[in-house]
Formats: structure tokens, C-alpha cells, sequence
């Protein structure tokens, strides 16, 4: 949780009998403990508080999750997973298309390209409306 190795926990164990000697060191670290015991009993009941409140949609509302990425990752995944294979499939289609007009020949992309060589017409934007904001 915290990350500690064997050598830093060595370390702050020796800190702290040199700061506060050997007889002061139990009471600091019951202390700390009661400390720790507490803030993780917050947490968990703002947890427990908050799952209640949002129903039961959100049961298995971890903290972790209330990080928007996380958010929207959890709850998005089918619609994402969807999204990407219309993705694929569009790639594939239009390659296919591709190989289709190669093997057509270039007589045929060729007349093509005559008829359509006008160039587009420019798109028609929205008037401007400086009250509008």
C-alpha cells in the first residue's frame, strides 16, 4: 500500500528511536495507528454514504472510479469496443472498394475521373448572428 521496502522500514524504525528514544516510540506508533484506524474509517464511510445516495446503478462504485477517465472507461467499454469494429469494418470496406475499382481498369477510373474533374461547390455556411452569444 505504502510502498515500503525492508531497508526503509529499517530506516524510519531508527529515525525514530533516535528523535523520540525507545520508551517514547510505542506511544507514537498506537498513536499513529489510531490515526491510520480512523481516516480509513472515513473513507470508507463516505464511501458506503455515497453508494447510497447515487442508488443501486452505482453498487459497485469504487473511489477509483470517480476519476473521469475511469468513469467514463468503466461505464463506455461496450460502446467504445462497438465503436472501434465500425471502425474496422469501414478500413476494410473501403480497401475492398479500392481493390474493386483497381481491377475494374483504368479506362473506367479514367472516364470517371473526366466526368467528376468540375471542382465541388463551396459548402454553404450558417449566417452570422453577433447576438447570438
Amino acid at each position: 500500500m505504502f510502498n515500503i521496502d525492508a531497508t526503509e522500514l529499517i530506516l524510519l524504525l531508527v529515525l525514530g528511536v533516535v528523535m523520540f528514544g525507545p520508551e517514547k516510540l510505542p506511544g507514537f506508533a498506537r498513536k499513529a495507528a489510531r490515526v491510520f484506524v480512523a481516516v480509513r474509517d472515513i473513507a470508507n464511510n463516505a464511501q458506503t454514504q455515497l453508494r447510497q445516495e447515487l442508488g443501486p446503478e452505482y453498487a459497485d462504485l469504487k473511489i477509483q472510479d470517480l476519476n473521469p477517465k475511469s468513469f467514463v472507461a468503466k461505464h463506455m467499454r461496450d460502446e467504445i469496443a462497438a465503436i472501434e469494429d465500425a471502425k474496422r469494418e469501414i478500413s476494410t470496406a473501403s480497401s475492398a472498394a479500392k481493390a474493386a475499382t483497381a481491377a475494374t481498369g483504368t479506362a473506367a477510373a479514367v472516364k470517371h475521373d473526366i466526368v467528376d474533374a468540375s471542382p465541388p461547390a463551396p459548402p454553404v455556411s450558417a449566417p452570422y448572428d453577433p447576438e447570438a452569444t
